[in-house]
């Protein structure tokens, strides 16, 4: 049998349940907060095709580079450290952006902001495994989730905000969302200090230290994860980049198109609740990703070769293809040990992941324009889906990355006790 941590009073950890929601609500809102001002923006900050296209790409590329950074700071600062600094620099990246007047300046500020979000997008993870190593699918449920509806509500209300004000008060509020953080955070802290706790779990009266080293770069599981979040978010990015004009170009106007775009983003809510209570019950956890990955490919099949008919059903599908990101972040929990191995396998994932992503709309279009039509574009989504199968292959065992060094810990022996 398995061994799992024993069920902890909830009292002592309200302030990290808050902390972990309240961060993953704000964690979309500078990804998506301004792409529905640019209306507004660039024409007095001076956006050309170029600045919008790189705009667009500064979000994976930067995630991927602090997704790398930020376990080398977990392991010399410690969690809440790291999240208080990732929490300072998303506030202070976007309150000042909203008072610049020139792109550059804008464009660097925003790279100050993704990174304080980027460095939130690892330690989440972690910080559930620390403080809820007996909840661990039901708070991912509850941070995915908020992810979801974060990713809804800032480009909801962006504009009616502006249109209340202007697009820098639209863009400054956002950044009040993310200074509430540190308020519950700040209680948690003080809990810690009176009442210390132990980084990880308690298992038997027998405490799983964090390995001395892991190292990410060889081991099979921190490869898998990281192939299979590239694959599943090259799609995602692609949708959100190219949803729109696809289907304008098909015919359908501008207000149809952008409430597509809007129903794709929403369907992240409900697999968000389902898969963290349902995939950790899976003996094989491919079995929801091959459910999923049938959702992906009907949308895809669907809207290429049906783009104006039963448009919203393509859409849905698609959209519930998302449900293998929420898999992506549960396994991060799922396939460590440790706080320490959490972070490691979260911030390697989503560094290669994000990476290896970033680049997939940029193709989307060069191809577009070098073949004249869609069909080798909606190609390239083929190739992310076997991908993403490659990677949940390689994720699906209950092979952990703790086990790629060394000897196995007193956890690890207890957890293969039958």
């Amino acid at each position: 049998m398995v061994l799992t941590p024993p069920r902890q009073k909830m009292a002592g950890r309200i302030g990290a349940l808050l902390g972990i929601l309240l961060m993953a609500l704000s964690l979309r809102a500078a990804v998506v907060s301004v792409p529905p001002l640019l209306g507004s923006i660039g024409p007095e900050l001076g956006f050309n095709s170029f600045s919008t296209g790189l705009l667009a790409m500064l979000a994976p590329v930067v995630f991927a580079g602090f997704g790398l950074l930020t376990p080398r700071l977990i392991r010399w600062w410690g969690l809440e450290k790291v999240l208080l600094s990732a929490v300072l620099l998303a506030v202070v990246g976007q309150l000042v952006r909203a008072v610049v007047g020139d792109v550059t300046t804008f464009l660097l500020l925003s790279v100050i902001t993704l990174a304080g979000y980027g460095m939130g997008n690892v330690v989440l993870p972690p910080l559930v495994k620390k403080y809820f190593p007996d909840y661990v699918g039901l708070m991912t449920s509850g941070y995915v989730t908020m992810l979801a509806v974060g990713t809804w509500m800032s480009p909801q209300f962006s504009v009616p905000l502006a249109n209340a004000s202007n697009w820098r008060t639209s863009i400054a509020a956002w950044a009040l969302l993310s200074a509430v953080v540190l308020i519950p955070w700040g209680i948690q802290l003080f809990t810690d200090r009176t009442n210390p706790r132990p980084d990880n779990p308690l298992v038997n009266g027998l405490i799983a230290e964090p390995p001395v080293r892991i190292n990410p770069w060889k081991s099979p599981v921190a490869w898998g994860l990281a192939i299979f979040l590239a694959g599943n978010s090259a799609q995602t990015y692609v949708y959100f980049t190219w949803l729109p004009p696809y289907l304008s170009a098909q015919g359908l106007d501008t207000m149809t198109a952008g409430s597509m775009l809007a129903l794709f983003a929403i369907l992240g809510l409900p697999v968000a609740l389902l898969v963290p209570l349902w995939v950790p019950r899976l003996r094989n956890p491919i079995v929801a990703v091959l459910i999923f990955t049938a959702c992906w490919i009907t949308g895809h099949l669907g809207l290429y070769l049906s783009p104006t008919e039963h448009t919203a059903l393509w859409v849905v599908f698609a959209g519930l293809g998302q449900g293998t990101f929420a898999i992506a972040l549960l396994m991060m929990n799922l396939r460590s040990r440790t706080t320490y191995g959490s972070g490691v396998l979260s911030g390697f994932s989503q560094g290669l992941g994000y990476g290896g992503a970033a680049i997939a709309p940029l193709l989307f279009g060069i191809v577009k324009d070098a073949t004249g039509g869609w069909s080798a574009s909606f190609g390239m989504l083929a190739i992310c889906i076997l991908v993403m199968l490659t990677g949940a292959v390689m994720i699906n065992g209950p092979r952990k990355i703790e086990d790629s060094h060394g000897d196995p810990d007193p956890l690890s022996l207890l957890e293969r006790i039958d």
